[in-house]
């Protein structure tokens, strides 16, 4: 059995070689060339052995296997064995010669110049396969900047999702805050409501000051003004700055309306952190407050002149203040200026007379929580004005004119009631007035030049107001003050001065030889203030008169001619009175002479 089937298939194989090996041969041979030819573009020739070799292994198996008919499979297997041999040897041939090639291109010069046309379409190939590859290269390129945008828009993603998570939490945060201060919002209604209920005034937050003072201590947990101002009194006096100054801020959030716990509050402040400091923080509770008594604490925080203008200011906008007018009396203390000037005075004792008006009816009361603060000012307020005395009686206080005439004219002297630093004066209501000019001396109450306290008027000057103004120790000008000038009235009063002072030589016994002579030549030189003067010899009453001649206003103190200014008595004469009356109607005490 197995010798005929080895026959059948010898006859089969030789039946397939002839009817498939010739075609067969062919084919290969024809590929072979092909693959040779093209050679310099790829091994074709190895990759077609290969393809073959594996295609006749497979027929090979699937005849012994049975898996394909025997007449169909061997010519198949036929083809494949020979095209696999013919493109193997080929291949074999080319390696062995080294012929990258083909073996055909060096034995047979029309395939080289085919394969030369065949190299064109190879450096097309090349060409189209260096676009390629750039444009893979310029894919790749945008690719990775796509990846690098992405990548940037993925970070940016990730830093807004970072920001908006911040915004988040800051809005939490700002609820939280917002929600927090609703919280305090409420805690201070309810501590103003329970105030407005506790203390529904000051003076009851003042009775309820009075009583914890008393007791003494820390109150542990404030919540009315009365224990914050309290507990602000305590840290102070104890020396405890930082929670004394807590406690004022918070008793500043009530908004009462008084002024002494501000005024120890900025005190504190001026010595933490100096008036600017002070000004300051004084500035930020005045833009906030209603309270009147924070913005006048205020303004008592800028320096000099811009203090006092900010004071005056207050006071015209608020004129029923009353604790506004003891501290603008401050402004021109002694205490304050070291030296005042007259208008100095005038405007301390003008602003206590008014702060002391409110004391009589209880209106300085409703701005004092400590009330021994009220006490002290009261009693510096008395006792000022005591010392001020009757500085606002302007007719005391005005300068005054001493004309005194002699045979050249009137020569008048100002005097004042209070230090100058220049006086300049006029006749008449109104015209330029005249500098006196300035003495060779400085003025010890001032330290600087004193000024010429007279002037010079002719003899013939007649009846006028003379006009005096002068500047005080702070440059500001006093005046101008009217003073009427009466030529003949001036004259009586300086000519009766004299005569009083100088009684003493009204008469005079004649010391020499004549002894029965008397000389009245003192009152003949001053007979202008005289009307009549009277005398008795030896303490007899006064029946006697001098007889003078008028006055001469335009040279009173000379004699007339011929006038004997004596008269004669009798020997048994030892003594005479004399008394004189005045043009003015007054009298002078009875003199007694002895010879």
């Amino acid at each position: 059995m197995p010798e005929e089937i080895a026959g059948a298939t010898q006859s089969v194989l030789r039946a397939s070689m002839m009817r498939s090996g010739k075609w067969a041969s062919g084919v290969a041979v024809v590929g072979g060339f092909v693959a040779d030819v093209l050679n310099p573009l790829a091994p074709f020739a190895a990759y077609i052995a290969m393809a073959a070799a594996v295609a006749a292994l497979v027929i090979a198996i699937a005849v012994v296997f049975r898996l394909l008919v025997v007449d169909k499979g061997v010519p198949a297997l036929i083809f494949a064995s020979t095209v696999a041999a013919i493109a193997g040897g080929l291949y074999t041939l080319q390696q062995q010669n080294d012929q990258e090639q083909g073996l055909l291109a060096g034995l047979v010069p029309a395939v080289a110049k085919l394969q030369e046309s065949v190299g064109i379409v190879a450096a097309r190939v090349e060409e189209i396969q260096q676009t390629v590859t750039e444009t893979q290269k310029t894919v790749s390129e945008v690719k990775q900047a796509t990846d690098d945008i992405a990548a940037n828009q993925q970070e940016q993603a990730v830093k807004t999702d970072r920001l908006q998570e911040t915004a988040e939490d800051l809005s939490r945060k700002t609820e939280v805050i917002a929600e927090n201060q609703a919280k305090q919002q409420e805690t201070t209604e309810k501590l103003v409501e329970s105030t407005d209920k506790l203390a529904a005034s000051i003076e009851t937050i003042a009775d309820s000051f009075q009583a914890l003072a008393s007791q003494g201590g820390i109150i542990p947990d404030p919540q009315r003004p009365d224990e914050f101002y309290h507990n602000a009194r305590v840290y102070e006096l104890t020396g405890d700055m930082v929670n004394a100054r807590r406690a004022y801020l918070a008793f500043a959030n009530f908004d009462v309306d008084a002024i002494d716990p501000y005024i120890r509050f900025a005190t504190l402040l001026r010595v933490q952190d100096g008036k600017a400091g002070a000004r300051e923080v004084f500035g930020v509770l005045a833009e906030k407050s209603k309270a009147l008594s924070v913005k006048l604490v205020h303004a008592l925080q800028f320096d000099d002149a811009q203090r006092v203008e900010r004071v005056r200011n207050f006071i015209a906008a608020n004129p029923d203040f009353a604790p506004a007018y003891f501290v603008y009396s401050e402004e021109f203390s002694e205490d304050r200026l070291g030296s005042q000037s007259l208008a100095d005075k005038r405007n301390e004792a003008d602003a206590l007379t008014k702060f002391l008006s409110y004391e009589a009816d209880g209106r300085l009361l409703p701005f004092f929580v400590d009330q021994t603060l009220l006490a002290d000012w009261i009693d510096r307020a008395n006792r000022r004005l005591t010392a001020l005395g009757s500085v606002m009686d302007a007719s005391a206080f005005a300068p005054k004119l001493i004309p005194q005439r002699s045979n050249q004219g009137w020569m008048v002297t100002v005097t004042l009631s209070e230090a100058a630093t220049g006086i300049s004066w006029r006749l008449g209501t109104d015209g330029p007035f005249t500098d006196t000019g300035f003495l060779q001396m400085n003025d010890p109450r001032t330290g600087k030049p004193m000024p010429n306290p007279t002037f010079a008027l002719p003899d013939d000057t007649a009846a006028t107001i003379i006009g005096i103004k002068y500047l005080d120790i702070r440059g500001q000008e006093a005046g101008p003050f009217d003073i009427a000038f009466t030529p003949e009235a001036s004259l009586q009063d300086q000519n009766k001065q004299i005569l009083d002072q100088f009684w003493t030589s009204w008469i005079a016994f004649d010391a020499s030889g004549n002894k029965g002579l008397v000389y009245f030549t003192h009152l003949m030189s001053y007979r202008c203030a005289i009307k009549e003067a009277k005398y008795g010899l030896n303490g007899a009453a006064l029946t006697e008169s001098i007889e003078m001649p008028a006055c001469n206003m335009k040279d009173p103190y000379a004699l007339p001619d011929g006038f004997l200014p004596f008269f004669k008595v009798g020997d048994d004469v030892t003594s005479m009175s004399m008394q004189l009356t005045y043009v003015d109607g007054t009298q002078s005490p009875v003199r007694e002479f002895r010879r």
